[in-house]
């Protein structure tokens, strides 16, 4: 099992920028890839952005594409998720996940994700 902590989150006007973090601890040499989900109240979980861990390829929604960029310390065992240009509907809990199994970059259903954190809110104010 691998035990996750977000960091990072808070309130924000609309374009402007935030840094989450997602420290990850415990089995993380079973970590395959690791992502960003988000939440906000009344909806269903949301892929926002997922990386291989060890190569480092990047994946987005195409709600986030051009103004997220995920990436990862592969030595800090930590993940990042750069937003820019946010905006209201950007508004959300953030949770990481990480997933053990060899599986396509773009399988993005949370249930394929076997470890989350806690999430970290994010707040937009237009």
């Amino acid at each position: 099992q691998v035990q996750l902590v977000e960091s990072g989150g808070g309130l924000v006007q609309a374009g402007g920028s935030l840094r989450l973090s997602c420290a990850a601890s415990g089995r993380t040499f079973s970590t395959r890839a690791m992502a960003w989900f988000r939440q906000a109240p009344g909806k269903e979980r949301e892929f926002v952005a997922s990386i291989s861990w060890i190569g480092g390829i990047a994946y987005y929604a195409d709600s986030v594409k051009g103004r997220f960029a995920i990436s990862r310390d592969y030595d800090k065992n930590t993940l990042y998720l750069q937003m820019n240009s946010l905006k209201p509907e950007d508004t959300a809990v953030y949770y990481c996940a990480a997933r053990a199994g060899i599986v396509l970059l773009t399988t993005t259903a949370p249930s394929t994700f076997g470890s989350w954190g806690q999430g970290t809110q994010v707040t937009v104010s237009s």
